[in-house]
């Protein structure tokens, strides 16, 4: 069987919207692949600062859930740009990538017709700006999932599409690591006693411990996050992912501290009771990330409620 290894990239090649799929063509007509992935499209808007990044975490997806990867560089010249690949993947597949240069006027007129029809659209803002015109509310229209850092963008949860948030996406793991804590009675029975909430996260982007923390308070019938603190830590994981927590009350304390590898500490004091373990917290790429929320998007009423608490803490 041939393997990702075996195969070379085949582009990029220079092309215009019109003639896309033609070089597409042309470029399949290359391969020994006789069967193509037809599994969704996933547009990319992004800045070239950060394409590097972006192409990095798409390769990293296999094809699995998106066939086709467009990716909308934003801050392009005035003169529109394409450039048509073949991207090997694991299997001895490829996936099609297009990228198009061009400012945001440009684009709006250029993504649509590269889109692959009646297949899955899934839309990912990869930028640390707000979307200028109407480019966004342009792909919003044909997507059935949008994937962004949804507090940046003020992109509220929809009814028809999939919001997949990768900063909630991410901090799963210590969702779930939390609701092991208190899966032991005596433990739980200490909830009314919390008062306050502090939340560590590596590097300075904090929207992602935000929206943990809305999820907290909403667990805690909190009406908003004025007994939370933010706290910038170094803990090894990356720019937004959480580093800990510590919830404390009237002689009562819990904390759970990032590790090393993909564990993390967990300290449970009250009278009487001083309790350590260890619980498994494994750490997420770019890639995994987006694979987690194209595969299930967490779209429910838990998100919906840490966003709105989140929102109004901004």
């Amino acid at each position: 069987m041939t393997y990702a290894t075996d195969l070379k990239r085949l582009g990029p090649v220079e092309t215009s919207v019109r003639k896309a799929q033609a070089t597409l063509d042309e470029l399949w007509a290359q391969t020994t692949v006789e069967t193509r992935a037809y599994t969704g499209n996933i547009v990319a808007l992004t800045v070239h600062a950060h394409a590097r990044r972006i192409e990095e975490a798409l390769a990293g997806l296999e094809g699995r859930f998106a066939g086709r990867q467009i990716i909308g560089v934003m801050d392009g010249s005035d003169d529109l740009k394409v450039h048509a690949s073949l991207v090997p993947q694991s299997g001895g597949l490829y996936v099609e990538r297009l990228i198009v240069d061009a400012n945001p006027q440009q684009l709006q007129g250029a993504i649509l017709p590269l889109l692959r029809p009646a297949t899955v659209n899934h839309v990912w803002w990869g930028a640390d700006s707000n979307p200028g015109g109407i480019l966004m509310h342009e792909l919003t229209d044909v997507a059935d999932q949008i994937i962004c850092d949804s507090l940046t963008l003020d992109i509220p949860p929809a009814r028809h599409y999939a919001l997949a948030d990768l900063g909630w996406s991410r901090s799963a793991p210590w969702r779930e690591a939390l609701a092991q804590v208190f899966d032991s009675p005596d433990a739980a029975r200490q909830l009314p006693r919390i008062t306050h909430l502090t939340v560590r996260y590596s590097g300075r982007k904090d929207l992602p411990a935000r929206l943990f923390a809305g999820f907290v308070a909403d667990t805690l019938k909190w009406k908003d996050l004025r007994h939370v603190s933010f706290k910038s830590a170094r803990c090894g994981r990356e720019n937004g992912d959480l580093c800990g927590l510590e919830l404390n009350g009237d002689d009562v304390r819990f904390t759970l501290t990032a590790g090393s590898g993909d564990t993390a500490r967990c300290e449970a004091v009250w009278e009487g009771v001083n309790r350590s373990t260890e619980v498994n917290v494994p750490t997420m790429t770019l890639a995994e990330g987006l694979g987690r929320v194209m595969a299930r998007p967490e779209r429910g009423e838990s998100f919906e409620h840490a966003w709105t608490l989140a929102k109004a803490s901004l």
